[in-house]
């Protein structure tokens, strides 16, 4: 049986949340495409970026809109600039990326299967499209929060200098 519309989203519709400093809105949750995949459309600042982590069950893939950010792994680095693709399959590398220029990046994310957007949902505070906040360094009581969080979504964090000595 044929579906009788397609969804649509205007521009700057859907929620936004912000996660350690970068604005993450959903385009396609979960919750929309019964669980199969999620779209994240991500406004990263100059310096902005999620540190080390993994997801074993979950394969992450971006493409840089505009922008660049540097993606590391504990087996490379990479600068992705505009018209990169990144694929970070299932298997729980440890990775992580920072935008290191002076300018903000964009980056379309897709994840199979979705949660990475209640992810960031349960962990992030509602923002306006396009907005900032400053990220803030979690205390200890709130980092144990955020990892029991992580842990129920198949995520592992690692601390911020894990990948500075890799490749």
């Amino acid at each position: 049986m044929r579906p009788t519309a397609i969804r649509t989203l205007d521009p700057q519709a859907g929620p936004s949340v912000s996660v350690v400093g970068d604005t993450y809105r959903v385009l396609a949750s979960g919750e929309q495409t019964g669980g199969d995949y999620a779209i994240i459309d991500m406004l990263v600042p100059p310096q902005g970026g999620p540190g080390p982590h993994a997801h074993a069950g979950i394969r992450e893939a971006f493409y840089v809109v505009a922008g660049e950010v540097v993606v590391r792994s504990e087996t490379q680095t990479y600068t992705a600039r505009a018209g990169a693709f990144v694929d970070i399959t299932t298997g729980g590398a440890v990775h992580s990326f920072k935008n290191e220029s002076d300018a903000v990046a964009h980056l379309l994310c897709v994840v199979v299967p979705a949660g990475l957007d209640q992810f960031f949902e349960e962990i992030g505070q509602p923002v306006a499209a396009g907005a900032f906040l400053p990220p803030t360094p979690p205390a200890p009581a709130e980092l144990a929060r955020l990892q029991a969080i992580a842990q129920r979504y198949g995520q592992e964090l690692f601390p911020p200098d894990y990948l500075d000595k890799k490749p």
